[in-house]
Order: structure tokens, then sequence, then C-alpha cells
């Protein structure tokens, strides 16, 4: 058995996403439980180096999770052969230019979406890659997560007929920062700083609607700002310059009609922080993050509306939940893994830096039908 030892550097993951999901769910995981085991009795192993700007904290981190190697200097640490991988977890706003040197330094890139801030950036990104011939990958977490899973194996099962529509509803409240801190950091609701809904989640969308119904064709969202000042880390007041909630419709290739409501100013009344329910002509599902509930037609019931009469039926128990007939694993330790096994036979990764920047083109098609008040159409090819 030959052990194969990938050393990743990873910048961010003194934040909230990269420490829990991307460093402590998936790549100290996969090193806990001896690496990814191939199919010919070879592994897999990952060695992570902590790559941030706060010292205080990277150091704290390696020592709580037994990491030997941690550094503020990213140049340094790109310009180390053995580290093969670069991972950016960072603020929107810094991510560009540490992608575009780890590219230049010769690294394979996995990053966090979105991206970029804007389209060009991002297609600046998608070419340096191609040029210098390194795979890259995009984290497309929410199709790897157990609820879409189940959905996706409806849609190739039959399961919906002919898929009418799907509809999405997701978010929370997330607090003010005045009374009680807010448990979403403050750049987010600044647009300056790469922040907003729009550019966060229709990053997600995208990805979504396009691996399991069909590519986004055309898009009419409002993007507001319920919340116009917050609260900071630090306590301090500011004004919220980016939008923290959005409605929008998708038109998807094939006819499929999406609606997707995303809001950072809603309270959870459902299952899940995200469901979403598809109805075709022979059956519906709603999906979470971790379950799937259905509905075939041979058992749709056939209520009659009376508003002279208040509701006795209980709508909820007369749908089935599909069974957990699977193992399913972290989303994001997922798609590292599959990640890790295209660098390591050379392949492509099917969710790269061009699928990220479909998403960005999304986000700006979604912010241009705000400001317009109009439907914007999407080009059916990308430029990269």
């Amino acid at each position: 058995m030959t052990e194969h030892t990938y050393r990743i550097l990873m910048n961010g993951v003194t934040g909230r996403m990269g420490y829990y999901q991307h460093l402590l769910r998936s790549l100290l995981a996969i090193r806990n439980e001896g690496g990814i085991a191939l199919d010919d009795g070879d592994r897999v192993l990952v060695e992570p180096v902590l790559v941030g700007r706060n010292a205080a904290k990277l150091d704290r981190i390696a020592q709580e999770l037994d990491i030997p190697d941690w550094t503020t200097d990213l140049d340094a640490a790109l310009a180390e052969d053995r580290a093969r991988i670069y991972f950016d977890t960072q603020a929107t706003s810094e991510r560009k230019k540490a992608i575009l040197k780890a590219i230049q330094a010769g690294k394979h890139i996995y990053t966090e979406k979105p991206v970029a801030r804007t389209v060009p950036e991002g297609l600046e990104l998608v070419r340096a890659a191609k040029a210098a011939g390194v795979i890259n990958g995009v984290v497309h977490d929410k199709i790897y997560l157990p609820g879409l899973r189940k959905l996706k194996r409806l849609i190739d099962a039959g399961f919906f007929g002919r898929i009418l529509s799907v509809r999405g509803e997701f978010g929370y409240w997330v607090f003010e920062g005045d009374l009680t801190p807010a448990q979403r950091p403050s750049w987010n609701y600044r647009a300056e700083d790469g922040g907003g809904v729009v550019l966060d989640m229709f990053c997600h969308w995208n990805y979504v609607l396009e691996n399991l119904f069909g590519r986004v064709c055309a898009v009419t969202a409002k993007a507001v700002t319920h919340i116009p000042e917050r609260w900071d880390e630090q306590g301090n007041r500011y004004d919220a310059t980016a939008d923290d909630a959005a409605y929008a419709i998708f038109e998807l290739a094939g006819g499929v009609i999406a609606q997707i409501n995303s809001s950072w100013a809603v309270r959870v009344e459902r299952k899940e922080l995200v469901e979403f329910q598809v109805d075709g002509t022979h059956g519906s599902a709603v999906a979470g993050l971790f379950g799937c509930r259905i509905q075939p037609r041979v058992r749709t019931p056939k209520p009659v509306w009376n508003p002279d009469l208040p509701t006795t039926e209980n709508f909820r128990e007369q749908w089935d939940e599909v069974p957990d007939n699977q193992e399913f694993g972290n989303g994001f330790r997922a798609q590292w893994e599959r990640f890790l096994l295209d660098v390591h036979h050379g392949r492509p990764h099917p969710y790269d830096l061009a699928a990220g920047v479909r998403g960005l083109r999304l986000a700006d098609a979604g912010l241009a039908s705000s400001t317009a008040g109009r439907r914007v159409e999407l080009p059916a090819q990308d430029e990269a």
C-alpha cells in the first residue's frame, strides 16, 4: 500500500464556515480516519496548513486540533513546493487576489463561493486557472446533502413525471446585534465588503437548479434591505448597505419555473432552514438539507375549500418520508473527497471555477432585475 499525502493551504479557517465545515468536519475527519481509500489499496492522506492574518487565533486552533503548521505569510506558504492545493474561505473581497497568487504558484484551487465579487473578476480566475493547467473546484455543498441527494434520486427514477415547478424557502432571523449578538459576520451586510443575500445565495441556487432541474434562462427578482442598521462584532452601530432578502422567479430550460425566497429577516416555520417543494404531474416532494417527504399522484387527497368552515385536514400528515436507506455523510466532506480524488487522478472537477462564474452571473442578473424592475435573460453559453 502506498500513501499519497496532499499538503493543503487553508486560508480563512478562523471563520465559522472554514473552521467547522471545511477544517473540523471535512479535512480533519478525513485525516483522523486514515485518509481516503483508493480502489488499488493505496490511500490519499491530507495535511492541512492553516493560513490567515490573526496569529493568535491560528496558534490556538493549531494547538487545539493538533495541526503542526500555520502561518500568517501567504506568499511564503505558496512558495512551498510540497503544498499542492490552495483552499480559500476568506471574505469575498479578499478572494480573487489570493487565488490568483495561488494559481501563479501552480497550486490546484478549491474555494468557497462566491468565487469573486463580479463576473469579470470570476472570468479572470477561470482563464488564469485554464492557462496554468491547474485543477479547480468551487464549493457546491448543497447537492451533496442528504435531502437533495434523495430528491435527485426521485428525479432520476422518474417519480415526478413531468416536473412543473420548484418553490424554495430559505432563511432565518439574523439578530441585529444590539440586544443579541448577530450570528453572521457584519461584513455580510455591507455591499462594499462583498456582502448581500443575492451574491451569497444566488450562487447556491444556480448550481442547485442547474444540477437538478435545468439551466437558468431568465430571472425576475426583487432585492431589499429590510433592516437598515445593525451592530458589529465590537458592538458598534453601522449602516447595512447590502440586501438582506431577495424574492425571485427563475425560468429554467425545459419550462420548469422556480420561485425562491431568500431572507436573513424571516422567522422559521418549516422543518428545516431551507426547503424546496417540487411539483410534477405524477407526484410532489418537499426536500430540505436532510429530509425529503413525498406525495405521489395515487395518494394525493382531494381537498375542498369551504371559507365558512375551519380546515380539519392535517395536510403535513398526508406526506411520506423518504427513508435513510443509505448512509449520508457531511456534504462538505463529500465534495472535499471528490475534489481530492480528482486532483490525485489528474482529472477536471465537475464543479469548477466556470460553474462558480455562472453563479455570479445569476447574482448579477438578479440585482439588475431588481434595480430595473424587469425580467433579465441569461446567456446560453459561458464566456470562459
